[in-house]
């Protein structure tokens, strides 16, 4: 279901604020746009990039933080639908960063639900994944 111009620049912006903190290494800040619940969901492209609750995503993002010197990811397009109070979206991401010493970009995919919680737009799951690489473009996941 589309959404009104109000309620998706709301959005746009939480998922905008969640990249800049990223970026700023800001644990706070980053903390803050999530949902404090035990069944808050974060996925990654890694092996071991699966969180539930928000300690196991706090220790992520410390990691994380650790791990990168610089990164930008940038949305490239943002689908946004809604029902009530619960909101999902899809985007294609540009990402640059540097991890030791080494500068990289890729494209990324986010997909995520966010949460109205007295009039504030949570994340409560989301998944980031790297396209397979190895893939044809008209192939299947079946050749990797």
């Amino acid at each position: 279901m589309r959404i009104d111009e109000k309620t998706e620049a709301e959005i746009k912006a939480v998922l905008e604020k969640s990249f800049e903190a990223y970026a700023k290494k800001d644990l706070d800040e980053t903390m803050k746009l999530y949902v404090p619940d035990a069944d808050l969901t974060v996925i990654g492209s890694g092996v071991d990039d699966k969180c539930v609750g928000l300690e196991q995503l706090r220790e992520r993002f410390k990691r994380d933080f650790n791990y990168f010197e610089s990164v930008l990811p940038t949305f490239k397009s943002v689908l946004v639908s809604t029902a009530g109070d619960i909101a999902w979206f899809a985007s294609d991401v540009a990402v640059q960063t540097k991890v030791r010493g080494k500068e990289m970009s890729f494209p990324a995919r986010l997909t995520g639900v966010l949460r109205r919680r007295d009039g504030n737009w949570l994340i409560v799951q989301s998944h980031l994944s790297i396209p397979a690489s190895e893939q044809s473009v008209e192939g299947s996941f079946s050749e990797i």
